[in-house]
């Protein structure tokens, strides 16, 4: 696989960007002639995810989780933006 420079890739980027699009290819850029870089295609993860896991049977959450104590409610929809000066 051939190494494109970096000054290179700079002044062609979106020519090597269709190519990898295109041929999916992946290019190495490379300093000095040694690998740096790896432009690739960007494949997207289409793993199905399972639930679950570790804490799955060990969690539970009270009927009550999404209960507001009224005083903090009061607090948030009946309070005054600004404290009034006395």
């Amino acid at each position: 696989m051939e190494i494109t420079n970096i000054s290179e890739a700079k002044a062609s980027l979106s020519q090597l960007i269709k190519r990898v699009q295109e041929t999916g290819e992946s290019i190495i850029i490379g300093k000095a002639g040694k690998p740096v870089a790896v432009l690739s295609p960007y494949r997207a993860d289409t793993t199905v995810r399972k639930l679950g896991g570790s804490w799955e049977g060990k969690v539970e959450i009270s009927e009550e989780f999404d209960a507001l104590d009224s005083s903090i409610e009061n607090s948030f929809y009946k309070a005054s933006v600004f404290p009034k000066n006395e």
